[in-house]
């Protein structure tokens, strides 16, 4: 699998904590809403870079008890981007679970 974070997915990623690694994502969301409705390359790069940034944390053995959660994380940033239709989500709400932890990290 060819991975745009490669740095990351070659082992990088394993040197952060949950927190780090969820507040990663959160940069990514953000970034996603920047760029929504105003350039659309930027916008699905930003969508990919979240998707590929769950999944590394997903693959994150350290994280065995929490893997529910963070999938499901994922799952309502899917239904974000697809307009909310199961849970209400939106990009905004991603990003204020993630920005939770990346406070978390700053303490």
């Amino acid at each position: 699998m060819a991975y745009i974070h490669k740095e990351l997915a070659e082992g990088g990623w394993q040197r952060f904590t949950l927190a780090e690694q969820i507040g990663n994502v959160g940069s990514e969301v953000s970034r996603a809403i920047r760029a929504r409705g105003k350039d659309e390359a930027l916008y699905q790069g930003a969508l990919v870079r979240a998707f590929e940034l769950f999944d590394l944390t997903l693959a994150d053995s350290r994280w065995q008890g929490r893997l529910r959660e963070v999938a499901r994380a994922r799952e309502v940033f899917a239904d974000a981007i697809l307009g909310g239709n199961e849970y209400k989500s939106t990009l905004e709400d991603i990003l204020r679970y993630c920005d939770a932890f990346a406070l978390a990290t700053r303490r």
